[in-house]
């Protein structure tokens, strides 16, 4: 699938050679692929280097199942409407077991009716965090006590690295594919 941006293309045959190094790195880890934020990263490879670290992590390394972490991207992905990541992501999430009613709540922007209630957990902690930059004692013993205290912090990660990303791909605006977009684009400014 093809990858769209405002960026300036790669020169493979002009590249630093730290970027050879965190290009070969992406694309010998568990992504095999220089999509989404990374397109954008790469042009400083530093923040590629660090960033992608700690996003194989986010992605692939915590302690929560598949299905919340990738519940946890979409959110995020919906709350910033980001197109690319809800491309990218939306996919994964449906093969990790989210249901296609909680998917389509969240690309519409409605409150998912969740039959699973780790999910509603990981949706009102995100929403939470996100609408008042903080979550209160309540809210924050429940989630330590569904998923104990290191996945929360793990949690808060994936939410925290996932609007890094989010934010990446909108002001590059990239893109996946060229069909229909996810989200309504907002008017320019």
């Amino acid at each position: 699938m093809t990858i769209e941006s405002r960026l300036s293309p790669l020169d493979e045959e002009r590249m630093e050679p730290q970027q050879r190094r965190v290009l070969d790195a992406i694309l010998g880890g568990p992504r095999g692929n220089l999509d989404g934020p990374f397109l954008a990263w790469i042009h400083s490879p530093e923040l590629a280097d660090h960033a992608q670290r700690l996003g194989a992590f986010c992605r692939y390394g915590t302690r929560l199942e598949r299905r919340l972490t990738e519940l946890a991207i979409l959110f995020t992905a919906a709350w910033w409407q980001s197109q690319a990541e809800w491309q990218i992501h939306e996919p994964i999430a449906r093969e990790a077991g989210v249901a296609e009613s909680v998917i389509e709540a969240l690309c519409e922007g409605r409150e998912p009716a969740f039959e699973r209630d780790d999910e509603a957990l990981v949706v009102r902690l995100g929403r939470t965090l996100y609408t008042t930059r903080r979550v209160d004692e309540a809210l924050y013993a429940e989630a330590v006590s569904a998923f104990g205290e290191p996945a929360v912090v793990e949690l808060v990660g994936v939410f925290g690295y996932y609007a890094l990303v989010a934010m990446t791909l909108n002001v590059f605006e990239v893109r996946r594919g060229s069909g229909p977009l996810p989200f309504d684009e907002p008017p320019a400014v």
